[in-house]
């Protein structure tokens, strides 16, 4: 049964300096107010893994947390680069950072086999590829078969301690229920050791039960289960609030430099407390502009049996 607490308790009891940490989310349903969480408690020498790192991990490079990153393209979605990563890649500024990358079927493959148990994985993709050539956990095995290719690449297992994902809606049992873009959220939530799931909403079982099908966190896989709306700005949450593409623009003029993303991080994260703080700082019209208009699935009968 996992443990219904606030952000900053999950936070402070499943991650500890120099564990590996997942941060969830393809674009859509990132963890913003856990990672801001992990900033304001100081952990530090994490090594961060994800496909598409974007604005959380360049803030969590920036703070000085990271000195590991394993991931599958790094960047500003549809803005450009991030700088802050850049900046401890080839300056070491706040400190160093050692990558590791991979392609995203890469990355999702090795979750994949964290999460079935499996000593490695084959992919085709990354034959003719030059990853093998930069990525010295990319390796190659001779097929057992007759038929196909020769050899094909492998990729190991990738177990982080700590994942966090989001999901729409939770009951209490931490079972955790979302659509829209899934990304490796799945593979790494069953990958992790252990598992903070933080939803918009918490709901009653009946709700879940209803649609089963949409549980693709299970509560037997979650430690801490964490109610914590706008958990994702200035990501989404499907159906619940669009994308802050202003914030994301704001990003890539405020992280020009180290002292100015250091100023970021000192109103936006060190100077609240929490998520309802940060909340309260955004402009109610900046809100009102990210509220989709409803748009709901046609109901499937489920059947009474």
């Amino acid at each position: 049964m996992p443990e219904v607490v606030e952000m900053d308790r999950a936070i402070e009891a499943a991650v500890a300096d120099g564990q590996s940490l997942y941060l969830g989310g393809f674009t859509h349903l990132i963890p913003f107010a856990a990672g801001h969480e992990i900033i304001r408690q100081g952990r530090r020498d994490l090594h961060l893994v994800r496909a598409t790192p974007d604005l959380v991990y360049d803030q969590l490079v920036a703070a000085g947390c990271a000195s590991e990153m394993t991931f599958s393209w790094a960047g500003n979605p549809g803005v450009g680069s991030l700088r802050a990563f850049r900046r401890a890649v080839e300056d070491g500024v706040p400190n160093e950072l050692s990558i590791e990358e991979y392609s995203h079927f890469g990355l999702v493959t090795r979750l994949a086999a964290g999460a079935q148990d499996l000593p490695f994985l084959p992919l085709r993709t990354y034959i003719g590829s030059s990853y093998p050539e930069h990525t010295d956990a990319i390796r190659t095995v001779e097929n057992p078969y007759d038929e196909g290719v020769d050899e094909i690449p492998v990729v190991p297992p990738l177990n982080p301690d700590v994942a966090v994902v989001r999901a729409q809606r939770a009951d209490a049992d931490g079972n955790g229920q979302l659509w829209g873009i899934v990304g490796e959220m799945v593979e790494a939530a069953f990958a992790a050791d252990t598992v903070v799931l933080s939803v918009e909403e918490f709901v009653d079982s009946r709700v879940i039960r209803s649609d089963p099908n949409r549980t693709l966190i299970p509560g037997s896989i979650v430690d801490y289960v964490v109610e914590e709306p706008y958990g994702s700005h200035p990501s989404y949450a499907q159906g619940y609030y669009d994308r802050d593409n202003e914030a994301y623009l704001d990003w890539d003029r405020q992280s020009a430099s180290h002292e100015s993303t250091v100023e970021w991080l000192d109103e936006w994260v060190y100077g609240v407390e929490n998520r309802a703080e940060y909340l309260e700082k955004l402009d109610t019209e900046r809100f009102l502009d990210l509220q989709p208009r409803s748009n709901y699935a046609t109901p499937v009968d489920m059947g009474e049996y």
